[in-house]
């Protein structure tokens, strides 16, 4: 912003505008233009757009504020838990944060989100340390390749959360049957 201080009001319409983009974030059948957002938010479309410099950047912003805590979230579990039990513990999570935020993906599709990318590539980092600790820990299988797991787990686990926003019986079965299949086979 030029190197000054952002008015007081600048600031406020972007944080109406960044809840009014996580709120309808949360509704799977929302549209996410800047109309919608500007209209959640209570303020003209040309206000969002001299927020942020259009939708974009709005996007990234407000996908980040979701994906920002469940990244750290993901380290704290890998750091207290470790392996296995840090693997079931944050799938649980991740399953039910993409249970209430699965339309998410659909509507980024061909956004320009350089934040959003960089934390969903540490949330499969953290994915990945988790199953790397577990292999080293005997517990995970380690004759199937490991980028191939992470893929499994992630694709599965949006499955899932999106076929079972509402019943946590189909996730818990969903992790079970994950866990159960990841144990190292038996001579």
């Amino acid at each position: 912003m030029n190197g000054r201080t952002p008015r007081a009001d600048a600031l406020r319409n972007r944080r109406r505008a960044l809840d009014a983009a996580t709120a309808l974030l949360a509704e799977a059948v929302a549209p996410l233009t800047v109309e919608a957002i500007a209209k959640r938010a209570g303020m003209g479309a040309g206000t969002v757009v001299r927020a942020f410099g259009g939708k974009d950047p709005l996007m990234d912003e407000a996908v980040a504020e979701l994906l920002e805590p469940l990244v750290a979230r993901g380290r704290e579990i890998l750091e207290r838990d470790g392996g296995a039990q840090a693997l079931r513990t944050f799938l649980a999570e991740l399953m039910a944060f993409q249970a209430a935020h699965y339309a998410v993906s659909d509507q980024l599709a061909g956004l320009d989100l350089p934040a959003t990318t960089a934390l969903r590539a540490e949330l499969v980092r953290v994915v990945d340390a988790m199953l790397d600790e577990a292999r080293g820990q005997g517990a995970i299988r380690s004759d199937i390749d490991p980028a191939l797991v992470t893929r499994l787990v992630g694709e599965t686990a949006f499955a899932i959360a999106k076929a079972s926003s509402g019943t946590p019986e189909l996730a818990e079965a969903y992790l079970e049957v994950l866990m159960d299949g990841l144990r190292p086979r038996l001579p």
